[in-house]
């Protein structure tokens, strides 16, 4: 067996991991380790990604002519709403908390586990039920309500108005998702209270935790919001009592209010993971100590307060009162300053880094230029004079994508090609991983920007078609040109990390140079995480390390004294 790790007294046997320790799919399907509820998530998470691809391909090959091309507009509506409610609720939402954070976390922290396994299991659990609603919502009649149920159409059930019988379904599938949410999130915050090792002061711990902490609060306080609505609104649907249906009684705006209340902050469920992947692979590929610690760390807990007092800026053009809009859109502004933080600091510690020009720090740029982009156009979008012209017009879906799948999802490819080697104890090849990526910002930049134009000139969203003579058609076709090109990076990037299992070589204990936890123990984990109590120390003080070689990657200095260590190793 090949012996590998940062301890070259202490090696660990690679051969004798998590992936192999039993064998069989029952051993996977009732698994309480988190490697394995994480890989699972994970594997889950892509193909419901593949699925909302598919769908959002669909809608843009659609789009390509003025009168539509493949579908009509009954069949539009299904194939946007889909691809909306599968993106946020099964893979933006789950994809870093529960994938990749199940995975990493309690290895960071130097723990076996979580706080709660069995929890944790049956969080996942939850998702697979949560996501089998969502298949409901097919066969049983569709679902053309947009991702967001707004009433009245997702109450009405009037052939004129077109709402569907996959209203229930859905709806219960998000209500289900939201208790594996809440789950995941109580789990989390109780790991990181009570399992931090000894020495591990909150201020010693790795930004990425600090970053899946604030994500859980707002998991936690939130996502309760967002079950109550769902459930209001089914029982409305069902029984036809009045609580947002006018034709009811009902008030079609408080649903508006309810909504966002939990979306806005769900925002920031999907993008403060990424930003605290951001931090970890600034720092580690850049070989340099993380600028403004503690500043990037209480921003995430700034943002997600913040989170929970911005709702109503997506509801300027609902007959709020003016003053009503004018508090939203200052504080809204307001949210920039903690995240402007953060992109200084990353910058900032970039500066006379040593920087690795790696497929994961070739993502952390890509996603520092598109999140600037998206929280840019946000400006536009909470100015109130502004906003009147914008809303509901493409440049509101240019800007959610640059933040949400921009930016949050390329974090996660990042993240993932980042952890990569240790979830599978394999390294991909650097050459496809550049390829991929050159691939997936160029698709992304090409269909998205052009959506700016769209909106700035009037075309508006949810539209199955446009007028001939409007000016729309040349953006349309160069949009669903970089979707081609951006599906076509997510296939190449699929498939060399595919080929990597089956043909890569095999990967050292810390091939990147981080210093934190995780990098302490074999690629892939043994089961257990760790066969003796990790070195705590300063996550982000890369000098003690050192490149070996490619079969070794980089281990400690032999002239520096490992943290607990009162001489130099070997003296």
């Amino acid at each position: 067996m090949t012996t590998l790790g940062i301890n070259p007294e202490q090696p660990q046997l690679v051969d004798d991991n998590y992936l192999n320790h039993t064998r069989g799919a029952w051993s996977w399907l009732f698994t309480l380790d988190h490697k394995r509820i994480g890989v699972m998530y994970l594997i889950a998470v892509l193909s419901a990604f593949f699925v909302a691809g598919v769908f959002a391909l669909l809608v843009r090959t659609q789009l390509l002519t003025p009168g539509g091309t493949i579908m009509d507009q009954q069949q539009y509506n299904q194939a946007f709403t889909l691809h909306g409610g599968i993106m946020v609720f099964l893979v933006i939402i789950p994809s870093v908390p529960a994938a990749l954070g199940n995975f990493v976390l309690p290895i960071m922290l130097g723990a076996k586990d979580v706080a709660f396994p069995r929890l944790n299991l049956f969080s996942f659990w939850l998702w697979i039920a949560g996501a089998l609603f969502f298949v409901g919502a097919l066969l049983t009649g569709g679902l053309d309500t947009g991702w967001t149920f707004y009433t009245p159409y997702s109450v009405d059930s009037r052939p004129e108005v077109g709402s569907m019988g996959g209203v229930i379904p859905a709806v219960t599938g998000a209500f289900i998702l939201g208790f594996s949410s809440i789950f995941t999130g109580m789990n989390f915050i109780v790991t990181i209270h009570r399992l931090r090792p000894p020495g591990m002061t909150w201020f010693r711990m790795p930004l990425f935790l600090w970053g899946i902490y604030a994500t859980a609060i707002l998991q936690v306080i939130a996502t309760p919001v967002l079950g109550i609505t769902l459930a209001l609104l089914a029982v409305e649907r069902a029984f036809g009592i009045g609580i947002f249906d006018p034709t009811l009684g009902g008030d079609p705006v408080l649903y508006q209010h309810f909504f966002w209340f939990y979306s806005h902050p769900a925002v920031y469920i999907m993008i403060l993971p990424g930003m605290a992947i951001i931090s970890d692979l600034i720092a580690v590929h850049s070989h340099r100590h993380i600028f403004g610690y503690k500043f990037i760390a209480f921003s995430s807990i700034a943002i997600a307060l913040f989170s929970f007092l911005v709702w109503g800026h997506h509801m300027f053009t609902s007959g709020q009162s003016a003053l009503v809009n004018v508090i939203f859109s200052a504080i809204t502004f307001s949210v920039a300053i903690p995240s402007a933080i953060k992109v200084f600091n990353w910058l900032a510690t970039m500066y006379k880094g040593s920087i690795s020009w790696n497929t994961p720090m070739l993502y952390a740029m890509g996603f520092i230029f598109i999140f600037t982009i998206g929280g840019l156009t946000g400006l536009h979008l909470g100015t109130l004079a502004t906003d009147v012209h914008l809303h509901d017009t493409y440049f509101v879906v240019a800007h959610f994508h640059y933040v949400m799948m921009g930016s949050a999802l390329i974090a996660m490819i990042g993240g993932l090609h980042h952890w990569w080697p240790k979830i599978t104890g394999r390294m991909y090849n650097e050459n496809w991983g550049r390829l991929g990526f050159v691939l997936v910002f160029i698709g992304f930049n090409v269909t998205f920007f052009s959506q700016f134009m769209l909106g700035s000139q009037g075309m508006p969203r949810r539209y199955a078609t446009y007028p001939e003579d409007a000016g729309f058609q040349i953006y349309h076709i160069y949009s669903t040109a970089g979707s081609y090109i951006l599906a076509i990076g997510f296939f190449v990037t699929a498939g060399y990390l595919a080929q990597s299992i089956f043909g890569g070589r095999r990967a050292p204990a810390n091939p990147w140079g981080g210093r934190s936890l995780e990098w302490q123990c074999s690629s892939p984990p043994p089961f257990d995480n760790f066969s003796e109590a990790p070195a705590v120390g300063d996550c982000y003080d890369f000098s003690v390390l050192e490149w070996k070689s490619e079969e070794e990657g980089y281990v400690w200095r032999s002239d520096l004294a490992r943290p607990g260590e009162e001489t130099p190793a070997g003296a």
